[in-house]
């Protein structure tokens, strides 16, 4: 990306009240006094009325010198009236006023280039505006404060200090400085590489509370599945009928449940399908269950034989939830997975379906919102140190400086793609231009 430009996009989402014009770049004054006409501009960071000729609308203009903003150069933005019009012919006066349109990401990506952000951060930043529910809130908003940024860091540099010891033996080999043993610099390595793992396991805790946990409803039909989502979701989603195999397809919904964001899948119920469409929805419930990382399975308390022969050789968790326990019903029979009894007409049994649903996602109680959770792309770097430092000790046992330098450093450099000090310039393009023009 160019930085040298003067840019401008809206950076909020269309429909609201009011919509804000961004402009970032050495020109973000001269072009906002062109499309604007007010008094006061020239007193920093103090709203101003004043009215954008283009649309005749009364605005407010506030301009954010460098490098007290957030792209780090000057900014200046309009909050105009809400709509897309009148936002749209907005921005229009700006880019004729000689800015250019904001890049994907591009303000943030100032912001990084400017020293605002490292690249953890700035990754947060699309995080808080993508953060589904609480949890993942609170956990951007500990990523954003540097929270990650400072345990790499500190991390980083122990491993700096390694390199340096090593360094100087070869640069003065004849000097027979106050190095370090061959056991303190592995004993260093054995620490560094026992944070690395530390860091590498909390990316499990990270993607369910970023992406959610996918929960696949399956059972057979008319067992009560399309009420239990219902149910869950607190409104009638899916169709609810005593006709057997009235859900014919998948049905995804997005909950909260225990402060956890939930991808909830409605499936067809599982059977010797009877017509083309209803196999194919049978092949979709089964295709659902593959991608599930937590599965209710739904029985009907008067179900003679609720065995389901699909669940056999599933590797994540299944709740049994034996539904329609409003009812009188015999004794239910034993099932070779956590069982729960609720009505879903009734809504009862619900906290406890809930309780064993938290266990099944954490794999035990409930867990807090960590303050540090790496993602996909912090995990692939954090591998790629493990593996480094796993080679680095033997070297050093062997006295072979030189390779376990080179080993060293590369761990040093896996974990500068973290926080963005030896990013490349492929993984600062696949990262910014997933977030959204304004941003």
């Amino acid at each position: 990306m160019n930085t040298a430009d003067t840019i401008a996009a809206i950076a909020t989402g269309s429909g609201g009240a009011i919509a804000v014009v961004r402009v970032s770049g050495p020109r973000a004054a001269e072009v906002v006094r062109a499309v604007w006409s007010g008094r006061g501009l020239d007193t920093p960071r103090r709203l101003c009325l004043g009215t954008v000729a283009a649309t005749g609308d009364r605005a407010l203009a506030v301009l954010m010198p460098a490098p007290n903003s957030y792209t780090g150069d000057d900014v200046a933005e309009l909050q105009i009236h809400g709509g897309n019009l009148a936002a749209r012919r907005t921005l229009e006066a700006c880019f004729a006023a000689g800015a250019r349109p904001a890049e994907p990401g591009e303000f943030t990506f100032r912001a990084f280039v400017n020293g605002k952000l490292d690249l953890a951060q700035a990754e947060a930043v699309a995080d808080f505006v993508s953060a589904s529910g609480d949890a993942a809130l609170a956990l951007a908003a500990h990523q954003l404060s540097g929270a990650l940024s400072r345990r790499i860091s500190g991390l980083r540099n122990r491993l700096v200090d390694i390199l340096g010891d090593l360094e100087s033996r070869l640069d003065f080999p004849e000097e027979h400085l106050d190095w370090a043993s061959s056991a303190e610099l592995n004993s260093g390595i054995a620490a560094a590489a026992g944070e690395v793992e530390s860091l590498r396991s909390t990316l499990c805790a990270g993607r369910r509370f970023r992406d959610g946990v996918a929960a696949v409803i399956c059972g057979r039909p008319n067992a009560g599945k399309s009420s239990l989502l219902n149910a869950l979701l607190g409104r009638d989603r899916a169709i609810v009928s005593a006709t057997p195999g009235t859900t014919r397809d998948t049905i995804d919904e997005f909950v909260t449940l225990r402060g956890i964001p939930v991808r909830l899948t409605d499936t067809a119920g599982i059977r010797a399908a009877e017509g083309a469409i209803e196999e194919e929805g049978v092949e979709r419930a089964r295709a659902a269950l593959n991608r599930a990382d937590v599965v209710l399975w739904v029985v009907d308390v008067f179900d003679p034989s609720p065995s389901l022969p699909e669940l056999a050789g599933l590797k994540v968790p299944v709740i049994a939830v034996w539904n329609k326990c409003d009812l009188p019903h015999g004794a239910l029979p034993e099932l070779p997975f956590t069982a729960v009894e609720i009505s879903s007409l009734e809504h009862t049994g619900f906290d406890a379906l809930l309780d064993g649903f938290e266990r099944a996602v954490w794999r035990g109680g409930r867990e807090a919102v960590p303050e540090v959770a790496v993602n996909e792309r912090h995990a692939a770097s954090l591998v790629e140190a493990a593996d480094v430092l796993s080679r680095t000790r033997a070297e050093i046992d062997g006295e072979h400086w030189e390779l376990a330098a080179v080993l060293v450093r590369q761990a040093a450099d896996a974990l500068g793609e973290i926080t963005g000090e030896t990013a490349s310039v492929d993984v600062l393009d696949n990262i910014f231009s997933r977030f959204c023009i304004g941003k």
